[in-house]
């Protein structure tokens, strides 16, 4: 009689017990993340409405050229991330970030000095890597301090009030155009990253535990890449995200043309619509932070995804139906109504990519934001740059990329969709 195999398991990790927190309320801290991302937006938004001015002073013959105001910002914003998450998990967030505005601000500085395109875009460049610290180390810290659905809740909620700043973004460079100038744009993103310096500084305290300080050396980053690299869901999630971030920027790198100047010649009313589109992505957020603790990231974001391909082969149909220009009103509603859904989809995709990955999320952060980022840059720069003075290239994108998308998510869950799980 053979003795019974035996299968070793295992030991379970020590479980680390964070130090007592000595950081701001709840409603705080979601307040104070959602500012560090909400740079992020309002260094893209409220320059859209100044892009007719800029054309002006500087000469430029081609209106797609002023996308690329929009697209080597997130080159530089994409690029940087690399790098700050490693700093991070060595030397704390709180270091990190406040050097990371340091850059941002003196971004903001040579862009109001730019003599020439040429010098504003490089400026541009600064301005991403200075923002991208905001990024990665808003992520990294919500993951310091949550994990598996509330993670997903918290990041829902700093989304929303994240995609409050899209809706006000535009108006506020509206405004400071009205005072004389475009250079003034760069004034009230200058005054946002000071608001945040003064908070963090004296609110936020050291989010990462002393025993996940990772050492600051290429064998360690190496290391953190490789396992991020190596997991099924992280790379898979974060393809999905960084498809569907394409179809956002695609959107922002295209809608003063669509909205004003190429096709709807909306004006002083451009803010208004842009709002709208903004302000149902931020009602989405709402809820999915509120549905997710039921139903669980995994039902919640493929539902979400498959309506949204859905909505863009609609969004597609419009289009033709109307030979490209659809009524204002009926855009309207087919692109707010998908910006609701992919909203479901893409806060929960984030934390569904770093929630195997708490003892690097700064460094996982890093290298999941610098691949999504470069992806949607990539992306939205095919469909901005298609605008061809209809709807279309912004239906076709959506659809093919939300498509896509499912594709990959549909890959990472080895075909088996909506699955849901204690912490998914």
């Amino acid at each position: 009689m053979t003795a019974p195999i035996r299968h070793s398991v295992p030991e379970a990790a020590p479980v680390r017990e964070a130090p007592p927190w000595t950081g701001p309320g709840f409603a705080e801290f979601v307040a104070i993340v959602a500012l560090m991302m909400a740079v992020t937006a309002i260094s893209i938004d409220n320059l859209l409405p100044a892009f007719p001015a800029i054309q002006a002073r500087f000469g430029i013959a081609d209106p797609n050229s002023l996308q690329l105001l929009v697209y080597v910002y997130m080159i530089g914003f994409g690029v940087a991330q690399i790098v700050y998450g490693p700093l991070s998990d060595a030397l704390g967030r709180r270091p990190v970030l406040l050097a990371s505005l340091a850059i941002y601000v003196a971004g903001c500085f040579l862009a109001m000095a730019a003599p020439s395109f040429g010098w504003l875009l490089a400026a541009r460049v600064i301005q991403g890597l200075g923002a991208a610290g905001g990024r990665v180390l808003s992520t990294a810290i919500v993951r310091d301090r949550f994990a598996g659905r509330e993670m997903a809740s918290v990041m829902s909620l700093i989304m929303m009030v994240f995609l409050i700043v899209p809706m006000i973004a535009p108006a506020i460079g509206g405004a400071m155009l009205a005072l004389g100038s475009w250079t003034y744009v760069f004034v009230s993103m200058l005054v946002l990253a000071g608001i945040l310096v003064l908070w963090f500084t004296a609110r936020m305290p050291e989010t990462l535990h002393p025993e996940y300080r990772r050492p600051l050396s290429v064998r360690a980053t190496g290391d953190a890449l490789l396992t991020t690299l190596r997991n099924r869901t992280a790379v898979g999630y974060a393809t999905a995200l960084g498809l569907l971030t394409g179809c956002i920027m695609g959107y922002v790198g295209s809608a003063q043309q669509v909205f004003d100047t190429g096709l709807y010649h909306l004006g002083s009313l451009f803010p208004l619509a842009f709002g709208l589109v903004a302000g149902a992505m931020g009602a989405a957020t709402l809820v999915n932070a509120r549905a997710v603790r039921r139903l669980g990231m995994r039902p919640l974001s493929h539902a979400g995804l498959i309506a949204f391909v859905a909505v863009g082969l609609a969004q597609v149909g419009v289009g033709l139906a109307f030979q490209g220009q659809p009524p204002l009103a009926l855009f309207l509603a087919v692109l707010a109504l998908n910006q609701f859904l992919i909203s479901f989809a893409m806060p929960n995709f984030n934390a569904l990519a770093l929630q195997p990955l708490g003892a690097i999320a700064g460094t996982a952060s890093s290298v999941l934001g610098f691949y999504t980022t470069i992806l949607g840059a990539f992306c939205g720069y095919v469909i901005g740059q298609s605008f061809d003075g209809t709807t279309l290239p912004i239906g076709v994108g959506y659809a093919g990329l939300g498509a896509l998308a499912l594709v990959v998510v549909a890959w990472t869950e080895r075909g088996r969709l909506f699955r849901g799980g204690v912490s998914g």
